[in-house]
C-alpha cells in the first residue's frame, strides 16, 4: 500500500494527471470549504506536504517546523497546457527538495528550497 504523502489545495487542479496516484490527496475530496488552519493541520496530522499557490502556507512554514511541508507553485497564470509541462519536467526534483527542505517555491524558470 502506497502511502498519501502530499495534500493537494484546491486552488490547484483538481484533474491534473501529475496528481492523480495515491499518493496525492486532494482538499476537495475532503471538504472544498475547509480554511487554511483546518487544511495545516489536517497535513500535521497526517504527515503531507501541501501543494499550494496560497501564499499563506508559505508564511505558516516559515514560523513552524515540519510537518507539514509546503510545496509553493509560483508560476504564475498560465494555461493548464503550460502549467503542466513547467510541472512535469521537474515534479520529481521538487519531491527531492521537498524532502530537504520545509518549503519550496516553484517558479517558471526554477525551484528553490527554503529550510
Amino acid at each position: 500500500m502506497i502511502m498519501k504523502q502530499f495534500l493537494i489545495d484546491v486552488n490547484l487542479p483538481r484533474y491534473f494527471s501529475l496528481w492523480t496516484g495515491e499518493e496525492y490527496e486532494h482538499v476537495v475530496n475532503i471538504n472544498d470549504e475547509m480554511k487554511d488552519s483546518e487544511i495545516w493541520c489536517y497535513a500535521k496530522e497526517h504527515n503531507l506536504t501541501i501543494v499550494t499557490k496560497d501564499a499563506d502556507f508559505s508564511e505558516m512554514i516559515l514560523l513552524n517546523d515540519p510537518p507539514p511541508r509546503v510545496i509553493h507553485i509560483k508560476i504564475g497564470s498560465v494555461k493548464m497546457k503550460q502549467f503542466h509541462q513547467v510541472l512535469s519536467k521537474v515534479w520529481s526534483s521538487i519531491c527531492g527538495l521537498s524532502n530537504e527542505y520545509k518549503l519550496v517555491n516553484v517558479y517558471k524558470d526554477h525551484i528553490e528550497g527554503i529550510d
